[in-house]
């Protein structure tokens, strides 16, 4: 697994690849804690490119989201069998704002 960094216009956008395990979990959720020090507005973790998603990367979310309270507001992008099933079958999405493109979790924060 891995994970980049960037902004796009003002919101901070977190893009991770491979596959999020009980032996990467600890991994995003380090990338995840480095990005939430600084105190974003706002925060994207893309799992596009994720391959699997085990339920360990969902505590990682959800320890995220916990973790930003009020501060950050945070949304996911997940498409497809991979992701957003899973975060939907345990109701996860109902955490998170969820959103199948990147393109549109940007715009949903745009004033």
């Amino acid at each position: 697994m891995t994970t980049t960094t960037a902004v796009h216009d003002g919101v901070t956008v977190l893009t991770v690849t491979g596959e999020v395990d009980l032996a990467t979990a600890p991994a995003l959720d380090a990338a995840i804690e480095t990005i939430l020090a600084d105190k974003p507005a706002t925060l994207v973790i893309d799992l596009t490119a994720v391959g699997f998603l085990a339920s360990a990367g969902m505590a990682t979310l959800v320890a995220a989201h916990q973790r930003a309270g009020d501060t950050t507001a945070i949304a996911v992008v997940a498409d497809g069998p991979a992701t957003s099933r899973q975060l939907k079958m345990t109701s996860l999405d109902q955490v998170f704002a969820m959103h199948t493109t990147l393109g549109t979790a940007l715009a949903s924060f745009k004033s």
